[in-house]
């Protein structure tokens, strides 16, 4: 079985690369955003996974904030949305060769962590991407996580939001991790479950929201696994 998953692996890891030179290519002859989600749609469709979406999205959502445990969060959340995402992503992934073309042809938004001017620039490209009608997407943990229970929010999340006061959405993905991971090089075709929980307007003024969103993301993430055990 460890040999199929890691075969299984290497024809997913392909399969987005591919899909990846697709986006590249077809960028400028699609109209945005249907470059990537082609490439999204490609990759979730050549990989055999489905999704599985509880609650509904919030058309009128300026950000999204998820927890994250895969590469393949990114592909899910591109198959399932309509909107055109700007995803906020570390800095060091835009100067990937390749990797990093199909960040920055979407003007996706660079950050720095640990450098004061980068956060500066991180609220003036948010404000930028709001203003187009385009939807921020997040990963407050600030890295994946796969042990099932989420790392702290950065406070970086919290700024951006409220900055702007946007309108937050929540977004639990579940297990992903046990469909692809690149540390364990494991791939296994399956249904992956997306929840979207309540939108609400951040507010400046409540200093507990984004730690105690995380406790309200992690409730939800443990009684998923609680109550459907096919899972864990």
């Amino acid at each position: 079985m460890k040999i199929f998953a890691h075969i299984s692996w290497l024809y997913a890891t392909i399969i987005i690369a591919i899909s990846l030179s697709l986006m590249i290519v077809t960028f400028y002859i699609l109209p945005k955003p249907y470059s990537r989600k082609l490439a999204a749609w490609l990759i979730r469709l050549s990989t055999f996974f489905s999704a599985e979406v509880v609650g509904k999205e919030d058309p009128k959502a300026q950000i999204f904030l998820m927890n994250h445990q895969s590469d393949l969060d990114i592909v899910v959340m591109e198959t399932i949305s309509k909107r055109d995402i700007a995803w906020v992503a570390k800095k060091e992934l835009f100067d990937i060769p390749f990797f990093g073309l199909a960040l920055k042809l979407p003007k996706d938004i660079a950050v720095e962590r640990e450098s004061k001017t980068s956060l500066i620039k991180l609220l003036k490209d948010a404000k930028k991407v709001v203003n187009t009608n385009r939807v921020i997407a997040m990963f407050p943990e600030g890295t994946r996580s796969s042990v099932g229970t989420m790392l702290s929010f950065k406070s970086g999340a919290k700024m951006l939001a409220d900055a702007n006061s946007l309108i937050v959405q929540p977004v639990v993905l579940i297990e992903t991790a046990k469909r692809y991971n690149t540390k364990k090089f494991f791939y296994k075709p399956g249904k992956i479950k997306v929840i979207f929980l309540d939108s609400f307007v951040a507010d400046k003024n409540d200093k507990e929201w984004l730690s105690n969103l995380r406790i309200k993301m992690q409730k939800v993430y443990n009684d998923e696994l609680a109550n459907h055990p096919s899972h864990r």
